[in-house]
């Protein structure tokens, strides 16, 4: 008989397994190169540094099969207290009131949610109870235009629905409205193309939500993070979580001042803090699971999540959710089928399963103000490239 710890997978195949957990060791240990995981730790303190630095705060982790080689974290978390856009500058806290970053900071994962939200739709799958070629209208009769157009789940997993990338939600007068206007949306350009959205991951929301019954945050606590003890990942709020943006208009969407502990994302926040597409907080350690979780094919410790095969449909090209071979923020990492994402908030995870290797960058890069202090993607960039130097050095 299996131990009380013991976790049977969601498609309830009755396979029981398990997978060993992560620990901390040198990169000796993991097979990295320890001269360039050095080099990747000064970098990510550089980061934070200087006037207008890329972000005020940073942590990294990277880790290669159950061994954590590096975690290290750089500046600060609030170091802020407004943005004035008269002289373009931060409004910085006294000294005594700023908050340093540590291992063990949330941040905004901003699009990182897209993720999770795809793993619970696969969950779903293995379960028997969604359809990925199956039309959205099956689901959500009352989305005229989706059905009119035959968008798929498919479709939504893997952003060819054509859908424009957002609506402003955040403008909407309520719950009704908002859902009045996604009802309604069509596609902007013909299905079947490649077109990053928000919506997708919107309606499979909803779609998620009426096949179970359950709203998105308790299946992602109950089917991801609660199986795998991810105890730092949650919607919002999240009070001691790294602040984010000074929001005012024009440069945002909304008029809320200095956001922290609230999700960033204005249609996020509309909706209550719970959405597809964003508004889930976590550490880079909690993500270092999630990554460890599906290089081992589902399983963490005890738990799975998911079986192996329907692992690799969620992360085999082209990707359910999930970027594949991205060298624009996975570096020289892409090419051997990486998968990952980034989040507007200056996140970003990578898995290597050629290698056993991930890399997690959490950073508030909207602190005080959006591409106030941003050089683009390449911060990512240079972690993926010290892990491949890493791993080729040894």
């Amino acid at each position: 008989m299996p131990s009380s710890e013991q976790t049977y997978g969601p498609g309830g195949s009755g396979e029981l397994s398990a997978a060993p957990k992560l620990r901390v060791d040198t990169p000796e240990r993991a097979g990295l190169d320890p001269e360039e995981m050095r080099h990747l730790v000064t970098e990510v303190h550089a980061l934070t540094t200087g006037e207008r630095p890329w972000a005020p705060a940073a942590v990294v982790v990277v880790g290669r099969g159950p061994v954590i080689a590096v975690e290290a974290a750089a500046g600060w978390a609030v170091r802020y207290a407004s943005y004035d856009e008269r002289t373009d500058t931060g409004v910085e806290l006294p000294a005594a009131a700023r908050i340093p970053a540590t291992t063990s900071t949330p941040f905004d994962l901003a699009s990182l949610t897209k993720l999770f939200t795809a793993i619970a739709a696969v969950q779903q799958l293995e379960r028997g109870t969604l359809d990925m070629d199956a039309q959205v209208a099956a689901y959500l009769p009352d989305f005229t235009a989706a059905a009119q157009h035959g968008i798929t789940v498919r479709q939504l997993l893997t952003h060819t629905s054509g859908l424009r990338p957002e609506l402003p939600l955040y403008d909407c007068p309520d719950d009704a409205a908002r859902r009045a206007l996604l009802r309604a949306e069509a596609p902007s350009s013909a299905p079947g193309r490649y077109r990053y959205s928000d919506l997708n991951m919107l309606l499979l929301q909803y779609v998620l939500e009426r096949v179970t019954g359950r709203t998105l945050d308790v299946l992602i606590a109950e089917g991801v993070t609660g199986p795998l003890g991810m105890t730092a990942t949650r919607f919002g709020p999240c009070p001691d979580a790294a602040a984010t943006e000074d929001q005012r208009r024009p440069w945002a969407k909304t008029e809320r001042g200095m956001v922290r502990g609230e999700v960033h994302d204005e249609n996020a926040w509309a909706l209550g803090g719970v959405a597809g597409h964003a508004g889930l907080f976590s550490t880079a350690r909690d993500l270092a699971i999630l990554c460890r979780c599906l290089l081992t094919g589902g399983a963490y410790g005890p738990a799975r999540i998911l079986g192996q095969d329907h692992v690799e449909l969620l992360l085999a090209p082209p990707g359910l959710g999930f970027a594949v071979d991205q060298p624009w923020f996975m570096g020289q990492l892409a090419g051997s089928g990486a998968a990952g994402h980034t989040g507007f908030t200056g996140t970003s995870l990578v898995l290597d399963r050629a290698t056993n290797t991930f890399a997690v960058l959490l950073a508030n890069t909207v602190h005080p103000k959006r591409s106030w202090g941003s050089v683009g993607n390449g911060p990512r960039v240079a972690v993926g490239d010290r892990v491949a130097r890493a791993l080729r050095g040894r």
